[in-house]
């Protein structure tokens, strides 16, 4: 098995990840072996990709406020796993970011995953996260969240936690009544062990 050195050096090299790799910009994830929450989203933003510090923007303040945890708690105590859909920067589109590159995560996720043995609950954070690791559903991603106890104790979907999002948490308040304090109970029960 291969370590997480080796997996990086590896992503690095990949013909598909050159352009990056020229420009000095590395992969952006984390996979402390002590992990026992992974968090699947997206890809990084540029904020995030600029910084080399995963959810370092408001998005992520709102999702740490969901998680129930600090900062230090989130970035520091090797709880937690940020094991994107991509882990480069996918561009801006008209209405976002790109979406992340199709078969990234199942190139680079199972190498990684393996490290990871304490796992007890993936966050699945959007669309991509949701179709790649939830094959089966073929809800849309506000009925995927609306059904989350569906998919527990393994998986736990989310929306997008954007400021762009208000407007659907506003529509959805069913969100904020049950998703996130079940969500909060998780993560104390599982950090707290």
């Amino acid at each position: 098995m291969q370590t997480q050195d080796q997996i990086t050096q590896a992503i690095m090299a990949d013909p598909e990840n050159r352009s990056f790799t020229d420009r000095g910009i590395a992969p952006l994830f984390a996979a402390p072996v002590t992990a026992r929450i992974n968090i699947v989203g997206q890809a990084p933003g540029l904020k995030a990709q600029n910084s080399r510090l995963y959810w370092n923007d408001q998005s992520g303040d709102r999702l740490r406020h969901w998680l129930g945890v600090d900062r230090d708690l989130f970035y520091h105590s090797g709880l937690f796993a940020v094991i994107p859909m991509d882990f480069y920067y996918p561009g801006k589109g008209k209405s976002g970011d790109l979406p992340p590159r199709k078969g990234f995560a199942a190139k680079w996720h199972p190498q990684i995953l393996a490290q990871l043995p304490q796992l007890e609950l993936t966050i699945l954070i959007g669309q991509y996260a949701q179709r790649y690791y939830l094959p089966e559903n073929r809800l849309n991603v506000t009925d995927t969240v609306k059904n989350y106890r569906e998919f527990l104790p393994h998986f736990l979907p989310l929306v997008h936690p954007s400021p762009r999002n208000q407007l659907w948490q506003a529509k959805n308040p069913w969100f904020a009544q049950e998703v996130i304090p079940t969500l909060q109970a998780l993560v104390k029960q599982i950090i707290e062990k």
